[in-house]
């Protein structure tokens, strides 16, 4: 390996970044730390100024996104996790709205050119190869038009198959490390969402093709589907929850059109058994956001059903999916890519689900959308809405007919409000 890729210090690896650079962090599980905190040391210490630093969400700490170093780093996010949420809030950080299918084209079409891709591999196989491990995402098109590639290899990091295998030339130089992975353990679901689970899981035919993200409530849904049978996963992301699924012989990708037999995704996030499970699994293949996402693509799987959450919905059924009012909280991400997807597909089910109330107890279910907030799924484009109260079928109707389907999923001790505004606006309940 020494012969074919500089084996550095982080400090020295990060040498290649110069004052006014784009620089690309890997996603999720494989933010490479060791290169972003010796990437912060180098130009706070020699004064280097104004590195964009794009990436889709990333885990752990950013030193970059810190006060102190405004000067020398402009954050700029595809998508807001928990650790720069409160830094592009407060104008410290920037977000770029954008379909998670499109974050290629960025770098493709030299609309964001990169100079340097700070990545996390797997040890090189005999053949000299790496693996991009459980996030392939937007990261192997970072690596592909890079002008620069810097790579933590990290046995922890399992060997995928799929789009992320990289030869070990492709990196310009390698800081050894033997860092565990970010893990993000399987949370019980509440109450709530074991209600919404359970009606979501009626919505679930056998051979169905699913997506779904990460959280209580996926993670409900799919406690719902031990007696379903033969499921596929054609997804963005997965976590521990499909596991037991696959084992139990319920997931096995046998209807899907679109590689059959293999459970595909862009990107993965969980415990160290979703990694080991991932670790050189045929099954399993991580491809290009390009490819997961691609409606085109999405849509040849029969019965997609596309499971995402909401922030809140309005009573003509827009939902909002990445903002509390003017605060921006996650991204717009890949809702729209499967909703459309799932939505063209035979027999497919696009549905967004959620509680019917905040912590607070306010309604989700809003007469309108906050001041500010962005439109995530248009009305023209959602089907069902799920909440613990049950379902509701808005394809095909009238702006009333959704205000009342609505209303019935909504908590009871909001319904009489929503009522009421219904009447104002749509003239109904008379």
């Amino acid at each position: 390996m020494n012969n074919l890729v500089p084996i550095v210090s982080p400090e020295q690896a990060v040498q290649v970044i110069q004052s006014g650079n784009r620089v690309f962090i890997h996603s999720v599980a494989q933010t490479p730390h060791r290169l972003i905190r010796a990437m912060v040391e180098r130009a706070a210490g020699e004064q280097l100024r104004d590195i964009e630093v794009c990436h889709m969400h990333t885990e752990g700490h950013l030193p970059y996104c810190e006060e102190q170093y405004a000067a020398q780093f402009n954050p700029n996010a595809f998508f807001i996790g928990a650790n720069m949420r409160k830094q592009v809030n407060a104008g410290m950080a920037d977000y770029v709205p954008i379909f998670l299918s499109e974050i290629p084209l960025l770098f493709q079409r030299n609309i964001l050119p990169l100079d340097v891709a700070l990545i996390q591999v797997s040890p090189p196989d005999q053949h000299g190869f790496c693996s991009l491990g459980p996030s392939v995402d937007i990261s192997l098109s970072a690596v592909k038009t890079a002008k620069y590639v810097i790579a933590q290899i990290n046995p922890n990091v399992p060997r995928t198959h799929g789009d992320g295998i990289i030869h070990v030339r492709t990196l310009h130089a390698a800081v050894e490390c033997d860092d565990p992975l970010y893990e993000m353990p399987l949370k019980s679901a509440t109450p709530t969402e074991q209600k919404i689970g359970r009606f979501v899981a009626e919505l679930v035919e056998d051979g169905a093709t699913l997506q779904m993200g990460i959280g209580g409530i996926p993670n409900a849904v799919l406690a719902e589907l031990v007696h379903h049978q033969k499921l596929g996963i054609h997804t963005e992301m997965f976590s521990d929850g499909v596991i037991d699924l696959v084992e139990r012989g319920v997931i096995t990708n046998e209807k899907k059109k679109a590689i059959p037999y293999k459970l595909v995704s862009c990107f993965a996030m969980g415990t160290r058994r979703l990694y080991d499970f991932i670790n050189d699994n045929p099954s399993v293949v991580m491809k290009e956001v390009t490819y997961t996402n691609d409606t085109a693509i999405i849509r040849r799987n029969p019965k997609v059903t596309a499971i995402n959450s909401a922030i809140e919905v309005d009573l003509t059924g827009q939902v909002c999916a990445d903002t509390i009012g003017t605060f921006q909280y996650s991204g717009v991400g890949g809702q729209m890519d499967f909703v459309r997807g799932a939505s063209l597909s035979e027999g497919g089910k696009p549905i967004i689900a959620l509680p019917s109330v905040t912590k607070y107890g306010d309604s989700k279910i809003v007469p309108f959308l906050k001041e500010g907030a962005g439109v995530t799924t248009t009305r023209a484009h959602v089907h069902y809405i799920v909440t613990e109260y049950g379902v509701a079928y808005l394809y095909g109707k009238n702006l009333r007919q959704r205000a009342q389907a609505l209303i019935n999923i909504a908590h009871p001790d909001h319904r009489e409000t929503l009522e009421r505004q219904a009447h104002e606006r749509f003239k109904i309940f008379e």
